[in-house]
């Protein structure tokens, strides 16, 4: 099993809107038994909370929505999963500040189709979740192609 968590600053938008597309990936190619995935954030401010409610309606016009609680991130989940794929650079800096040990480990999901980062859309409109969406779906094409059995 492959184990894959995602990465953003408060686990509301960017990172489960990932994990979300990412689900909707496997699920249509019947691969969610070959795949563990999750979720978390660098901060703890929305622990507990869903997602937004623009990452929930755009995730939910795509088919992948799915039941989301919001988590910080964890010194056992570095451990634990062998791909951690983060946001932005900030992302990248804070992990590698949390947790020492582990630096290196994540790296930022756009460096998968070309880098760059997944700009935080929380301050946005929907258009603005809409484009953070269609660039995580690009990133995650290209990833589970490089993965899937």
């Amino acid at each position: 099993m492959t184990r894959v968590l995602f990465v953003c600053m408060g686990n509301i938008c960017r990172s489960p809107m990932a994990e979300g597309i990412f689900r909707r990936k496997l699920r249509e190619r019947g691969l969610e038994g070959a795949f563990e995935v999750d979720s978390c954030g660098t901060g703890g401010w929305h622990e507990g909370e869903p997602a937004d409610p623009r990452t929930q309606a755009v995730l939910s016009k795509y088919n992948a929505h799915f039941p989301h609680v919001a988590r910080q991130v964890r010194a056992e989940d570095l451990e634990y999963f062998e791909h951690i794929f983060v946001m932005d650079k900030e992302n990248l800096w804070t992990l590698g500040r949390m947790f020492p040990a582990h630096k290196g480990k994540a790296r930022l999901l756009l460096d998968l189709n070309g880098g760059g980062e997944v700009p935080d859309p929380y301050y946005g409109g929907l258009e603005d979740f809409e484009a953070v969406y269609q660039m995580l779906d690009e990133a995650l094409e290209v990833f589970l192609q490089t993965q899937a059995p």
